[in-house]
Protein backbone atom coordinates (compact mmCIF):
# COMPACT_ATOMS: atom_id res chain seq x y z
CA UNK A 1 0.00 0.00 0.00
CA UNK A 2 1.29 3.36 -1.25
CA UNK A 3 1.06 6.82 1.28
CA UNK A 4 -2.29 7.99 2.47
CA UNK A 5 -2.39 12.04 3.07
CA UNK A 6 -5.12 12.63 5.89
CA UNK A 7 -5.27 16.44 5.42
CA UNK A 8 -3.61 19.35 7.42
CA UNK A 9 -2.71 17.96 11.17
CA UNK A 10 -1.29 21.22 12.41
CA UNK A 11 0.77 24.47 11.68
CA UNK A 12 3.78 24.63 14.06
CA UNK A 13 3.97 28.23 16.35
CA UNK A 14 6.41 29.36 17.66
CA UNK A 15 6.21 31.23 20.92
CA UNK A 16 6.79 32.97 24.28
CA UNK A 17 4.87 30.60 26.60
CA UNK A 18 2.97 28.34 25.64
CA UNK A 19 -0.11 28.69 27.93
CA UNK A 20 -0.19 31.82 26.89
CA UNK A 21 -0.13 31.09 23.20
CA UNK A 22 -2.66 28.15 24.13
CA UNK A 23 -4.91 30.16 25.74
CA UNK A 24 -4.98 32.80 22.98
CA UNK A 25 -5.45 30.61 20.16
CA UNK A 26 -8.34 28.71 22.50
CA UNK A 27 -9.97 32.07 23.53
CA UNK A 28 -10.02 34.23 20.47
CA UNK A 29 -10.07 31.34 17.24
CA UNK A 30 -11.53 28.53 19.31
CA UNK A 31 -8.79 26.42 19.55
CA UNK A 32 -9.66 24.91 22.91
CA UNK A 33 -9.04 21.36 22.93
CA UNK A 34 -5.44 20.04 24.12
CA UNK A 35 -5.40 16.71 22.58
CA UNK A 36 -1.43 16.81 23.92
CA UNK A 37 0.86 18.47 26.14
CA UNK A 38 4.46 17.77 25.47
CA UNK A 39 7.26 18.77 27.42
CA UNK A 40 10.99 17.02 26.62
CA UNK A 41 14.08 17.29 25.29
CA UNK A 42 14.10 17.93 21.26
CA UNK A 43 17.23 16.06 20.04
CA UNK A 44 16.31 14.82 16.52
CA UNK A 45 15.92 18.37 15.46
CA UNK A 46 19.41 19.52 16.33
CA UNK A 47 20.18 20.67 13.23
CA UNK A 48 17.30 23.08 12.85
CA UNK A 49 18.41 24.78 16.38
CA UNK A 50 22.25 25.41 16.27
CA UNK A 51 23.28 21.54 16.53
CA UNK A 52 22.30 21.33 19.78
CA UNK A 53 19.09 19.49 21.52
CA UNK A 54 16.53 21.89 23.34
CA UNK A 55 14.65 21.50 26.08
CA UNK A 56 10.71 22.49 24.76
CA UNK A 57 7.38 22.16 25.39
CA UNK A 58 4.58 21.73 22.68
CA UNK A 59 0.52 21.70 23.01
CA UNK A 60 -1.16 20.44 19.73
CA UNK A 61 -4.51 22.74 20.21
CA UNK A 62 -7.78 21.47 17.88
CA UNK A 63 -10.75 23.53 17.61
CA UNK A 64 -13.75 20.87 17.08
CA UNK A 65 -15.72 23.07 14.46
CA UNK A 66 -13.23 21.77 11.60
CA UNK A 67 -10.04 21.99 10.29
CA UNK A 68 -6.61 21.35 11.50
CA UNK A 69 -4.97 21.84 14.72
CA UNK A 70 -1.65 24.24 16.14
CA UNK A 71 1.43 22.86 17.37
CA UNK A 72 2.15 25.64 20.19
CA UNK A 73 5.72 25.15 20.77
CA UNK A 74 8.12 27.18 23.44
CA UNK A 75 11.32 26.48 24.16
CA UNK A 76 12.50 25.57 27.86
CA UNK A 77 15.97 26.36 27.71
CA UNK A 78 16.44 29.99 25.56
CA UNK A 79 14.81 33.00 24.75
CA UNK A 80 13.12 32.10 21.25
CA UNK A 81 14.11 34.87 19.03
CA UNK A 82 11.54 36.97 16.94
CA UNK A 83 12.51 37.90 13.45
CA UNK A 84 15.15 41.08 13.25
CA UNK A 85 12.84 42.83 11.21
CA UNK A 86 8.87 42.46 9.78
CA UNK A 87 8.54 39.99 7.44
CA UNK A 88 7.12 41.16 3.77
CA UNK A 89 4.79 38.90 2.11
CA UNK A 90 6.72 37.07 -0.33
CA UNK A 91 9.63 36.43 2.20
CA UNK A 92 10.65 33.02 1.99
CA UNK A 93 8.51 30.50 4.45
CA UNK A 94 5.10 30.02 5.44
CA UNK A 95 3.69 33.79 5.73
CA UNK A 96 0.70 33.27 7.24
CA UNK A 97 -2.02 30.11 8.41
CA UNK A 98 -5.16 30.39 6.72
CA UNK A 99 -8.00 30.03 9.27
CA UNK A 100 -11.54 28.98 8.39
CA UNK A 101 -14.72 30.88 9.11
CA UNK A 102 -18.71 30.43 8.62
CA UNK A 103 -19.06 34.30 8.05
CA UNK A 104 -16.26 36.41 7.21
CA UNK A 105 -18.41 39.91 8.81
CA UNK A 106 -19.54 37.38 12.06
CA UNK A 107 -15.80 36.67 12.13
CA UNK A 108 -14.55 40.11 12.11
CA UNK A 109 -16.65 41.56 14.51
CA UNK A 110 -16.08 38.83 17.00
CA UNK A 111 -12.29 39.24 16.78
CA UNK A 112 -12.40 42.83 16.89
CA UNK A 113 -14.47 42.30 19.89
CA UNK A 114 -12.12 40.30 21.70
CA UNK A 115 -9.12 42.94 21.29
CA UNK A 116 -7.97 41.11 18.13
CA UNK A 117 -5.98 43.13 15.51
CA UNK A 118 -7.52 42.39 12.01
CA UNK A 119 -7.46 44.33 9.07
CA UNK A 120 -10.59 45.95 6.59
CA UNK A 121 -12.44 42.79 4.74
CA UNK A 122 -10.50 42.68 1.44
CA UNK A 123 -11.41 40.56 -1.61
CA UNK A 124 -8.96 38.09 -3.05
CA UNK A 125 -8.41 36.99 -7.28
CA UNK A 126 -11.50 34.43 -6.70
CA UNK A 127 -13.42 37.12 -5.13
CA UNK A 128 -13.75 35.73 -2.04
CA UNK A 129 -14.04 37.54 1.10
CA UNK A 130 -10.93 37.57 3.67
CA UNK A 131 -9.24 39.38 6.29
CA UNK A 132 -5.47 39.32 8.02
CA UNK A 133 -5.28 39.39 11.48
CA UNK A 134 -2.16 38.91 14.22
CA UNK A 135 -1.63 36.72 16.50
CA UNK A 136 -0.14 37.27 20.10
CA UNK A 137 2.82 37.55 18.85
CA UNK A 138 2.46 39.74 15.60
CA UNK A 139 2.23 36.55 12.91
CA UNK A 140 -0.01 37.17 10.41
CA UNK A 141 -3.17 34.83 10.34
CA UNK A 142 -5.78 34.99 7.08
CA UNK A 143 -9.53 34.21 7.84
CA UNK A 144 -11.06 33.07 4.96
CA UNK A 145 -14.75 31.90 4.28
CA UNK A 146 -15.05 27.53 4.24
CA UNK A 147 -17.85 25.34 3.57
CA UNK A 148 -17.09 22.43 5.27
CA UNK A 149 -17.60 21.67 8.98
CA UNK A 150 -17.49 19.09 11.45
CA UNK A 151 -19.78 20.38 13.47
CA UNK A 152 -20.78 23.98 13.93
CA UNK A 153 -21.15 25.78 17.45
CA UNK A 154 -21.92 29.68 18.61
CA UNK A 155 -19.22 30.42 20.52
CA UNK A 156 -16.47 30.81 17.99
CA UNK A 157 -17.20 32.46 14.13
CA UNK A 158 -13.99 30.85 13.58
CA UNK A 159 -12.63 26.76 12.77
CA UNK A 160 -9.32 25.50 12.66
CA UNK A 161 -6.74 25.58 10.35
CA UNK A 162 -7.74 25.92 6.70
CA UNK A 163 -3.81 25.84 4.69
CA UNK A 164 -1.28 28.82 4.80
CA UNK A 165 0.64 31.17 2.27
CA UNK A 166 3.85 29.91 1.76
CA UNK A 167 6.41 32.06 -0.19
CA UNK A 168 8.83 30.67 -2.45
CA UNK A 169 11.32 31.45 -5.25
CA UNK A 170 10.41 29.51 -7.77
CA UNK A 171 5.90 28.61 -8.03
CA UNK A 172 7.29 25.68 -10.78
CA UNK A 173 10.08 24.07 -8.90
CA UNK A 174 8.14 24.33 -5.70
CA UNK A 175 4.67 22.29 -7.00
CA UNK A 176 6.78 19.26 -7.85
CA UNK A 177 6.45 19.39 -4.25
CA UNK A 178 3.00 20.64 -3.14
CA UNK A 179 1.21 19.94 -6.28
CA UNK A 180 3.06 16.38 -7.31
CA UNK A 181 3.69 14.57 -4.20
CA UNK A 182 1.20 16.55 -1.34
CA UNK A 183 -1.91 16.41 -4.40
CA UNK A 184 -2.50 20.10 -4.27
CA UNK A 185 -3.20 20.12 -7.74
CA UNK A 186 -6.34 21.91 -8.84
CA UNK A 187 -5.41 25.88 -9.00
CA UNK A 188 -8.15 28.33 -8.15
CA UNK A 189 -6.39 30.87 -9.56
CA UNK A 190 -2.67 31.43 -10.96
CA UNK A 191 -2.44 35.08 -11.18
CA UNK A 192 0.54 37.84 -11.59
CA UNK A 193 0.36 41.79 -10.37
CA UNK A 194 0.20 44.03 -7.77
CA UNK A 195 -2.65 43.01 -6.04
CA UNK A 196 -5.09 45.52 -3.65
CA UNK A 197 -5.78 42.67 -0.95
CA UNK A 198 -1.71 42.97 -0.30
CA UNK A 199 -1.91 46.40 0.64
CA UNK A 200 -1.93 46.15 4.36
CA UNK A 201 0.70 44.29 4.55
CA UNK A 202 4.71 44.88 4.65
CA UNK A 203 5.89 44.99 0.65
CA UNK A 204 2.34 44.27 -0.35
CA UNK A 205 2.96 47.16 -3.10
CA UNK A 206 5.05 44.90 -4.95
CA UNK A 207 4.39 42.63 -7.84
CA UNK A 208 3.86 38.63 -7.34
CA UNK A 209 2.95 35.57 -8.94
CA UNK A 210 0.31 33.82 -6.11
CA UNK A 211 -1.01 30.82 -7.38
CA UNK A 212 -4.29 29.12 -4.83
CA UNK A 213 -4.22 25.29 -4.76
CA UNK A 214 -5.96 22.78 -3.13
CA UNK A 215 -6.68 19.15 -3.78
CA UNK A 216 -9.12 17.46 -6.29
CA UNK A 217 -9.10 14.43 -4.45
CA UNK A 218 -11.12 14.19 -1.54
CA UNK A 219 -9.09 13.23 1.99
CA UNK A 220 -9.86 9.69 3.04
CA UNK A 221 -9.13 7.96 6.42
CA UNK A 222 -8.25 8.67 9.83
CA UNK A 223 -9.13 11.94 11.30
CA UNK A 224 -9.80 13.44 7.75
CA UNK A 225 -13.88 14.28 8.61
CA UNK A 226 -11.96 16.97 10.99
CA UNK A 227 -9.19 18.07 9.20
CA UNK A 228 -11.64 18.83 6.02
CA UNK A 229 -10.39 20.39 2.61
CA UNK A 230 -7.74 22.69 2.83
CA UNK A 231 -5.73 25.18 0.85
CA UNK A 232 -1.62 26.45 -0.26
CA UNK A 233 -1.32 29.45 -1.77
CA UNK A 234 2.32 29.73 -3.19
CA UNK A 235 3.70 33.66 -3.46
CA UNK A 236 6.26 34.50 -5.80
CA UNK A 237 8.02 37.28 -5.27
CA UNK A 238 8.62 39.31 -9.05
CA UNK A 239 9.79 42.92 -7.39
CA UNK A 240 12.67 41.90 -5.32
CA UNK A 241 14.71 39.04 -3.80
CA UNK A 242 12.96 37.89 -0.69
CA UNK A 243 14.45 36.91 2.45
CA UNK A 244 14.15 34.22 4.55
CA UNK A 245 11.67 34.28 7.45
CA UNK A 246 14.15 31.62 9.70
CA UNK A 247 17.51 33.32 8.72
CA UNK A 248 19.92 32.95 11.37
CA UNK A 249 17.25 31.59 13.26
CA UNK A 250 16.01 28.43 15.03
CA UNK A 251 13.30 25.74 14.47
CA UNK A 252 11.06 26.41 17.65
CA UNK A 253 11.88 30.57 17.79
CA UNK A 254 8.75 32.90 17.55
CA UNK A 255 6.50 32.25 14.13
CA UNK A 256 5.29 29.59 12.07
CA UNK A 257 7.88 26.86 12.24
CA UNK A 258 6.03 23.89 10.06
CA UNK A 259 3.13 22.52 8.46
CA UNK A 260 2.26 19.28 9.19
CA UNK A 261 0.67 16.42 7.67
CA UNK A 262 -1.16 13.59 9.20
CA UNK A 263 -0.62 10.50 6.89
CA UNK A 264 -0.25 6.41 6.61
CA UNK A 265 2.73 4.50 4.68
CA UNK A 266 5.39 6.51 6.11
CA UNK A 267 7.69 3.96 4.48
CA UNK A 268 5.92 3.98 0.67
CA UNK A 269 5.99 8.46 1.14
CA UNK A 270 9.83 8.01 2.46
CA UNK A 271 10.86 6.24 -1.04
CA UNK A 272 7.96 9.04 -3.04
CA UNK A 273 9.90 11.97 -1.57
CA UNK A 274 13.21 10.96 -2.26
CA UNK A 275 12.71 9.69 -5.97
CA UNK A 276 11.06 13.27 -6.49
CA UNK A 277 14.41 15.32 -4.88
CA UNK A 278 13.05 15.90 -1.62
CA UNK A 279 14.64 13.17 1.21
CA UNK A 280 13.81 13.68 4.81
CA UNK A 281 15.99 15.20 7.17
CA UNK A 282 14.93 13.96 10.12
CA UNK A 283 13.03 11.30 10.89
CA UNK A 284 12.26 9.86 14.51
CA UNK A 285 12.19 6.34 16.31
CA UNK A 286 8.77 4.68 14.96
CA UNK A 287 6.69 4.47 18.37
CA UNK A 288 8.02 7.98 19.26
CA UNK A 289 6.24 9.45 22.69
CA UNK A 290 4.45 12.80 21.83
CA UNK A 291 2.97 13.36 25.40
CA UNK A 292 0.08 11.36 25.51
CA UNK A 293 0.00 10.94 21.93
CA UNK A 294 2.54 8.33 19.62
CA UNK A 295 3.60 8.33 16.54
CA UNK A 296 6.15 8.25 14.13
CA UNK A 297 6.95 11.70 12.17
CA UNK A 298 9.64 13.01 9.74
CA UNK A 299 10.27 16.11 8.07
CA UNK A 300 11.49 17.39 4.40
CA UNK A 301 12.48 20.89 2.93
CA UNK A 302 10.63 22.54 0.79
CA UNK A 303 13.35 23.75 -2.45
CA UNK A 304 13.96 27.55 -0.41
CA UNK A 305 13.88 25.69 3.08
CA UNK A 306 10.61 25.75 4.86
CA UNK A 307 9.71 22.58 7.22
CA UNK A 308 7.33 20.03 6.00
CA UNK A 309 6.58 17.44 8.79
CA UNK A 310 4.90 14.08 8.29
CA UNK A 311 2.95 12.11 11.72
CA UNK A 312 1.86 8.44 11.02
CA UNK A 313 0.05 8.53 14.20
CA UNK A 314 0.58 5.46 16.33
CA UNK A 315 -2.32 6.57 19.27
CA UNK A 316 -4.16 9.91 20.58
CA UNK A 317 -6.02 10.62 24.08
CA UNK A 318 -9.27 10.14 23.50
CA UNK A 319 -10.51 11.20 27.71
CA UNK A 320 -7.66 11.40 29.19
CA UNK A 321 -9.19 11.67 32.46
CA UNK A 322 -10.98 7.59 31.89
CA UNK A 323 -7.26 6.59 30.59
CA UNK A 324 -9.09 6.02 26.97
CA UNK A 325 -6.80 5.88 24.42
CA UNK A 326 -7.19 5.28 20.35
CA UNK A 327 -4.61 2.80 18.89
CA UNK A 328 -5.02 2.96 15.21
CA UNK A 329 -2.42 1.08 14.00
CA UNK A 330 -5.45 -1.57 14.48
CA UNK A 331 -8.00 0.26 12.01
CA UNK A 332 -8.11 0.16 8.09
CA UNK A 333 -6.44 3.38 7.57
CA UNK A 334 -8.45 3.97 4.36
CA UNK A 335 -11.66 4.14 6.62
CA UNK A 336 -12.14 7.46 8.11
CA UNK A 337 -12.33 7.20 12.24
CA UNK A 338 -16.22 7.20 13.36
CA UNK A 339 -17.72 10.94 13.92
CA UNK A 340 -18.76 10.00 17.72
CA UNK A 341 -14.87 8.83 18.14
CA UNK A 342 -13.69 12.60 16.79
CA UNK A 343 -16.14 13.81 18.88
CA UNK A 344 -14.96 12.43 21.92
CA UNK A 345 -11.23 14.45 21.29
CA UNK A 346 -13.92 17.48 22.26
CA UNK A 347 -13.95 16.10 26.07
CA UNK A 348 -10.48 17.25 26.41
CA UNK A 349 -11.69 20.90 25.92
CA UNK A 350 -10.33 23.57 28.11
CA UNK A 351 -12.67 26.48 29.63
CA UNK A 352 -11.10 29.65 29.08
Amino acid sequence: MGKIIYGIQQIGVGVRDAIEGFHWYGRVLGADVKVFDDSNTATYMARYMGGSPHQKRALLAANMQGGSCYEIWQFMDRTPQPAKEEISIGDLGIFSAKIKAKNIHEAHREIKSKGGVASDILQGPDRQLFFFMDDLHGNKLQVVKAHEWFKQNKRHATGGVYGCVIGVSDIERSRKLYTDVLGYDKVIYDETGVFADFAPLKGGDRKFRRVLLTHSKERRGGMSPLFGRSQIELIQSLSVTPSKIFEDRYWGDIGFIHLCFDIHGMEALKAECAAAGFPFTVESDTAFQMGEAAGHWSYLEDPDGTLIEFVETKKIPLMKKWNWYLNLEKRDPNKPLPRWMINALGMNRVKM
